[in-house]
Order: C-alpha cells, then structure tokens, then sequence
C-alpha cells in the first residue's frame, strides 16, 4: 500500500479538490465533509472530519483541510 493512500489534490480553477483513493478518483470534493463522505462509501465506515485532518494517510497537496478555492 502507498504511504499515502488517500491524496486530495489542490483546488482546481473552479474550486473542488480530486479525492484519490488507493489510485482510483473518488470525486471532486468541495468542502471537508465531501472527503469524509467518499471516504466513507470507499469502506472507511467510522471516519469523521477529525480523523481526515489527522491522519498520516491522507496526503494534502496544494494547502490543507482548510483550502477549497485556488
């Protein structure tokens, strides 16, 4: 497994970030609580916003949790 699992990409011109998921886009998230959405469909059932901010396995690029527009 990657060391960062999930990746959330910087803010696109539009806004949004690309979510990635062990290689696979999961979507365009537009705020915290999208990511913590995907990550949940993706199986990570218990997962809330400050587990998303915390966690070693999500990779910020482009600014952190709190960067939504470029």
């Amino acid at each position: 497994m990657a060391a960062h699992p999930v990746i959330v990409y910087p803010p696109s011109p539009t806004g949004g970030r690309r979510v990635r998921v062990v290689g696979e886009i999961l979507g365009l998230a537009f705020n915290l609580a999208d990511v913590v959405e995907f990550l949940r469909r993706a199986g990570l059932d218990t997962i809330d916003e400050t587990d998303v901010t915390m966690s070693t396995l999500v990779e910020w690029r482009g600014g952190g949790p709190d960067v939504w527009t470029p």
